[in-house]
């Protein structure tokens, strides 16, 4: 009953590894300049637009917690690992039809519903990684540093970053449905969580538009009101979490109902 579960986790696993490890690096670069920034973090927040702060959540930068929240989470974790997560659940469905394993799979006695909730559970396995990994990057970076970081706030704004990344992998999942090429899947499921990610920070610049970026998962995710102000948005987590179940729910109709 969880063969695929099993199967799936492996595949992951190597993947996984590579972009903790790639995140770790890049986390720790970002920490290296933080003391330069932080001498210099009045004049930082005046020389960038409004709208770049709006965008990336820029607040209290003179702080490792304003830092964090300004700096590595919008381009470590809601950037980059919400495109990951999109991207590599859109080849999960259209690279087995692709490759006719499917065809093998669905000759066995499991349904197609639970192809696609094992495919997804696998997802694991980044999550897992990712979270522990920059958990102890971030801990052991601040540390060095000599700053003061509230583990608590920090487990949180990871925590709550979960059903955002959920969310992408939600996006990726239905395009895998519904595309024949797992190229044009990925391509897609990237550019789309991106474009997402930056109507949400452009929406601040006119009041008239700015209803637009709540329709944008990232919305609804906010790391530097976490960490600056252990603000925790347990409300907006869950609309996260039931965007996912609607996307996984949309993508098992699909996948059920489609001639592979």
């Amino acid at each position: 009953m969880t063969a695929i579960l099993r199967n799936e986790s492996g595949r992951l696993v190597r993947g996984t590894l590579t972009l903790t490890g790639l995140l770790v690096v890049l986390s720790a670069f970002f920490l290296v300049v933080f003391p330069s920034i932080q001498e210099e973090a009045e004049l930082f927040e005046e020389i960038y637009p409004e709208y770049v702060l709006e965008l990336l959540g820029i607040e209290e930068l003179h702080t490792i917690e304003g830092f964090l929240g300004g700096y590595i989470f919008p381009f470590v974790w809601v950037l980059l690992a919400g495109i990951y997560f999109a991207y590599v659940a859109a080849g999960m469905i259209s690279r087995d039809i692709r490759t006719r394993r499917m065809d093998l799979t669905l000759s066995t006695p499991v349904s197609r519903e639970s192809v696609v909730l094992q495919k997804v559970a696998a997802l694991w396995v980044p999550l897992v990684a990712l979270n522990g990994g920059l958990l102890a990057a971030l801990l052991v970076g601040a540390r060095v540093l000599e700053e003061s970081l509230d583990p608590v706030a920090l487990v949180m704004a990871l925590a709550l970053g979960i059903p955002y990344l959920l969310v992408c992998a939600g996006i990726g999942i239905v395009l895998s449905v519904i595309f024949d090429r797992v190229e044009s899947a990925q391509a897609t499921a990237f550019g789309l969580v991106f474009v997402l990610w930056l109507i949400d920070g452009l929406s601040h610049m006119n009041p008239d538009f700015e209803w637009v970026g709540e329709l944008t998962p990232s919305r609804y995710y906010d790391p530097t009101a976490i960490l600056v102000h252990e603000e925790y948005a347990f409300l907006d987590a869950g609309i996260l979490l039931a965007a996912f179940l609607v996307l996984l729910g949309g993508a098992i109709a699909v996948f059920v109902r489609r001639d592979i």
